[in-house]
């Protein structure tokens, strides 16, 4: 697990908010005290402040591309079967119809809903109520198209790289390595070799820029197809990757596989 050092809230570029991918795990990171959680609340505490928060979700994956424009979000409770505590959470933050406006008109080139049905998932409320307590910075969503191949939520992500500019802080939220049906609950459980070795695959990648073949990832061999069994919980990544510059700094701050097979890897650009 790693765990960054606090430093002054700026980013390598002053002139544009940075990028985020978070692998965020069980609903249950928002109310445990864990390794995970910490690293989310040190993050939180070193980002410069945005003007409003573009989250990508491994959770609002349906039939096309939409961004949702509500004043008010809800909080979606989009799990079944944890403790009622969980459940009385709220992240009762501004939406911000302004900037899902203009987020809209960035990906003008492609046909992009306007939806006010949504609110914020769990992928999304879990992270930034431990970076961002205050419920005080306007967030959003943009859905994920599962109808899509990978190319083309990455080159979404390059569309929406000139909100950083913006004041935007873009959130891709879901897990490099996400296989619900070989979760192990036992505390005793380790991590599948596939599990570790695809994760560490994909981090190599990463730190080379190597795009191209993260984009490509069902051609990564055997363990790609356990770690990636269905894309939703992957494609936030490539939103992340597509809305890197350059000069962006990479920095890792959360890593480790729960419950076998689940990758908590984390990073920021920029």
């Amino acid at each position: 697990m790693e765990s960054p050092s606090k430093r002054d809230h700026t980013s390598a570029n002053p002139s544009q908010m940075p990028v985020l991918f978070v692998g965020h795990g069980s609903p249950m990171n928002a109310i445990e005290e864990n390794a995970y959680a910490t690293a989310w609340r040190v993050m939180g505490e070193q980002l410069p402040r945005p003007k409003a928060i573009l989250s990508i979700s491994a959770h609002w994956y349906v039939h096309g591309t939409s961004v949702h424009g509500g004043e008010h979000p809800r909080t979606i409770y989009d799990f079944w079967g944890f403790p009622e505590e969980l459940y009385r959470q709220t992240y009762p933050c501004p939406g911000s119809p302004t900037y899902a406006r203009m987020t809209q008109e960035t990906l003008s080139k492609k046909k992009v809903g306007w939806d006010l049905d949504w609110g914020l998932d769990h992928g999304t409320w879990i992270v930034t109520k431990r970076m961002f307590p205050d419920a005080d910075i306007p967030v959003f969503q943009l859905s994920i198209d599962y109808s899509k191949p990978a190319q083309f939520h990455y080159d979404l992500g390059r569309q929406l790289r000139d909100l950083r500019s913006r004041g935007v802080l873009i959130l891709a939220s879901g897990n490099i390595v996400h296989n619900l049906g070989l979760v192990q609950f036992e505390e005793t459980a380790k991590p599948f070799e596939w599990a570790l070795e695809f994760d560490a695959r994909a981090r190599e990648l990463i730190t080379a820029s190597d795009h191209k073949k993260l984009i490509d990832y069902e051609s990564l061999g055997p363990a790609a197809r356990f770690a990636v069994p269905t894309p939703d919980h992957y494609l936030p990544l490539l939103y992340a990757l597509g809305a890197q510059s350059p000069e962006d700094e990479l920095n890792y701050f959360s890593s480790g596989v729960e419950f076998g097979s689940v990758s908590m890897t984390a990073f920021r650009l920029g």
